[in-house]
């Protein structure tokens, strides 16, 4: 009997990793609130102090990347279960990777230059 090989079989793990992001962008929210909503002032100043502290910008770079592979999972399924033609399908995965490393760059500039 030849066996058929179907889809990329990562199902899994992704959902693993998807289920895993989702509890550290919780548990970064709640953090981020609670430190937000402690603030003396909301000011640029105050803002500024919050992310001046290495840990929180490494923590909030952890949140955005963490958001960024939890949405290419997402996407990339839905373009894996609707979209039928190959080159469209390849061509949608490729933009949405793009936007989304380039958004890890963006956000790293971001909370790095402050």
């Amino acid at each position: 009997m030849k066996r058929i090989v179907v889809g990329a079989h990562y199902g899994l793990k992704d959902w693993i990793a998807q289920r895993a992001t989702a509890v550290f962008m919780a548990l970064y929210t709640i953090l981020f609130a609670i430190c937000a909503l402690g603030l003396s002032e909301f000011s640029y100043e105050a803002w500024s102090e919050l992310f001046s502290r290495g840990v929180f910008k490494f923590l909030s770079f952890l949140f955005f990347l963490s958001l960024f592979y939890h949405a290419w999972v997402g996407v990339r399924d839905i373009w894996m279960d609707y979209i039928k033609p190959d080159g469209v399908r390849l061509a949608l995965h490729l933009v949405t990777l793009f936007l989304l490393v380039g958004y890890a760059g963006w956000a790293a500039q971001i909370l790095w230059r402050l």
